[in-house]
């Protein structure tokens, strides 16, 4: 484990940050993007026109008069890097578009699922056919065989699989499920992992809880979490304190194997491993969610690339191809329990409805394709890798890592191993970062504590346009 872990471009410095080896040197063929996409907006020295975010001002003014803080997701609002939010018109492979005609170079990719790029032509073509037929059945269509399959073939520990509609809604029904299967009710989380919004999880959680500074969520009653243990990220010895204290009463473990909604933080070598140990020793399941890691740092997900094998899986953004999509599996056996198989009650009435399993299928197809992930480990390597040299050059302590398409960096000397090393970054200079790498055309996920995501559309030249921003943006901040 200790040689996959350290091979992989999962450092903490500069110097030491490496890949593996691409099979491949060049975009695979079949997914070079179109022509009109290789001019970038980006332009370090160029000359542009000024940066402006007037109608994203106005449209945002009038959101906040509309919906909760003028958004429907908390870190959309730009709370903790400051400045104005950007109201998107539209996106292309690697590219977004703002209402003010700004173009950027995306490193979110809607939070991860636009791993082929963005508005893919064959996906688009596939969906408008499906169309045709109808949006939703509220019944069985064969599109969910189709996705099934393809997933189980994919997923190692997978047997079979439930589709929802969201990564909350898969982590809502695989928590439901373990305790039925086990007959216990206390789970163990990892602090900084956010597994949704369901209440018995927003425990030290992460993602827009961490990144607004929030408290456990107000509203969530305290019987919903008595039962949740949490546990630092890579501390194995604070697990089997859990485990020792609450013999016989854990139901299950559940953790993102990297975690992404801390920033980027990859398991220690040896943690999965001991985990899996951990809970077949104590008869508690071992959960993987993989809304995240899942198809993308592996075609078989983060089970794949460290050949560890959970009990249940939770799935969602790739497999929907930018649709709404959920999904959790398992072991036959204990995913028999699922009504109507079996007595375990969850339902959905747009759950495998026939646009998301389109979507899903044919981003999986392309995923399925030769030199795939070698592609986006060679450029999430460079892009990384220079980001953290720009930063360290121009004076600042900066640290970070990646596997394959997944990527972040801190504001910290580091190391960074948990959601504690992790708020030891200047939130303040990655606020003053993401702001100038706004006006440079790059826009990245707007919390220090989100992970950032490269996809197949990006080319070399959006990584070299990349670094050149980011070094000057570094040396201006």
């Amino acid at each position: 484990m200790a040689a996959a872990v350290s091979g992989v471009g999962m450092t903490w410095g500069a110097s030491k940050l490496c890949s593996l080896k691409p099979s491949s040197s060049s975009t695979p063929k079949s997914r070079a993007p179109p022509r009109s996409l290789v001019k970038m907006a980006v332009s370090v020295d160029d000359k542009k026109k000024t940066y402006t975010l007037q109608k994203s001002e106005e449209a945002f003014n009038k959101a906040k008069e509309l919906m909760p803080g003028g958004v429907n997701s908390p870190v959309r609002a730009f709370k903790s890097v400051g400045g104005q939010p950007i109201m998107i018109d539209s996106v292309k492979g690697s590219h977004m578009w703002d209402i003010d005609g700004n173009e950027y170079i995306d490193y979110v990719g809607s939070w991860g699922p636009a791993i082929i790029g963005h508005a893919d032509d064959e996906v688009l073509a596939a969906l408008s056919e499906t169309m045709k037929k109808g949006t939703s059945f509220g019944a069985p269509c064969l599109l969910e065989n189709t996705l099934a399959e393809m997933v189980i073939s994919a997923v190692p520990s997978i047997e079979m699989v439930r589709f929802v509609n969201s990564g909350t809604e898969a982590c809502m029904g695989v928590l439901r499920l373990a305790r039925a299967f086990t007959g216990r009710e206390k789970i163990v989380k990892f602090e900084g992992c956010y597994h949704g919004h369901a209440d018995p999880y927003l425990v030290k959680a992460g993602s827009g809880v961490a990144t607004l500074g929030l408290p456990d969520s107000p509203g969530v009653p305290k019987g919903a979490t008595c039962g949740t243990l949490t546990a630092p990220y890579n501390d194995l010895e604070a697990v089997k304190r859990l485990f020792e204290s609450n013999k016989g009463e854990i139901a299950a473990l559940i953790l993102e194997p990297v975690v992404g909604n801390s920033g980027f933080i990859p398991p220690n070598p040896g943690f999965l491993g001991a985990l899996r140990e951990i809970t077949k020793e104590n008869g508690t399941l071992l959960i993987f969610d993989e809304v995240m890691t899942g198809f993308r740092l592996a075609y078989g997900g983060a089970q794949e690339y460290f050949k560890i094998n959970p009990d249940l899986t939770t799935l969602g953004k790739i497999i929907g191809g930018g649709l709404p999509v959920g999904a959790y599996g398992g072991k036959r056996d204990i995913m028999e329990m699922v009504a109507p198989a079996g007595p375990m009650y969850q339902a959905g009435t747009l759950s495998g409805n026939p646009l998301a399993m389109t979507a899903g299928i044919h981003t999986l197809k392309r995923l399925m394709q030769p030199g795939t992930y070698e592609y986006l480990d060679k450029i999430t390597s460079k892009l990384t890798q220079g980001i953290i040299d720009a930063g360290k050059k121009a004076g600042h302590a900066v640290c970070g890592g990646y596997i394959r398409g997944m990527f972040g960096f801190f504001f910290t000397d580091g190391p960074v191993h948990n959601f504690g090393d992790a708020k030891k970054s200047d939130t303040g200079k990655f606020g003053r970062f993401f702001r100038g790498m706004l006006e440079e055309g790059v826009y990245l996920a707007p919390s220090q504590f989100e992970a950032g995501f490269t996809s197949l559309a990006h080319t070399s030249e959006d990584i070299q346009r990349t670094i050149a921003a980011a070094e000057k943006v570094m040396r201006e901040i």
